[in-house]
């Protein structure tokens, strides 16, 4: 089993930045993929960003709408993963979450989520 609790949202203006964490805990982090997904009132769960076990990230981990101004990276020592988010727009505003992966297009373990809120 793995543990993952998202902290760092908040209520923010357009145009701010945010830096969201998910702690890990349990089973071994490097041997997990980590992905955030985001889920706005009334819409589905959609992907945000991933980054490898190693901490490889490519441009095609990235969402097409976080492109150029949300970085995922992540500290295996501290088994943590971090979001950046700069350049909020109110579009952002969601339930952000947290995920551990095993393989491509899988998701093992969920974070109870982090809520960004974005003011206009």
């Amino acid at each position: 089993q793995v543990q993952l609790k998202e902290s760092g949202g908040e209520l923010v203006q357009a145009g701010g930045s945010l830096r969201l964490s998910c702690a890990a805990s349990g089973r071994t982090f490097s041997n997990y993929a980590m992905v955030w997904f985001r889920q706005a009132p009334g819409k589905e769960r959609e992907f945000v960003a991933r980054i490898s076990r190693s901490g490889v990230i490519t441009n095609s981990n990235y969402a097409d709408s976080v492109k150029g101004r949300f970085t995922i990276s992540r500290d295996n020592a501290r088994s943590t993963v971090y979001l950046q988010m700069n350049n909020l727009k109110p579009e952002d505003t969601a339930v952000y979450y947290c995920a551990a992966s095993v393989g491509a297009g899988s998701v093992d373990y969920w974070g109870q989520g982090t809520q960004v809120t974005v003011s206009s």
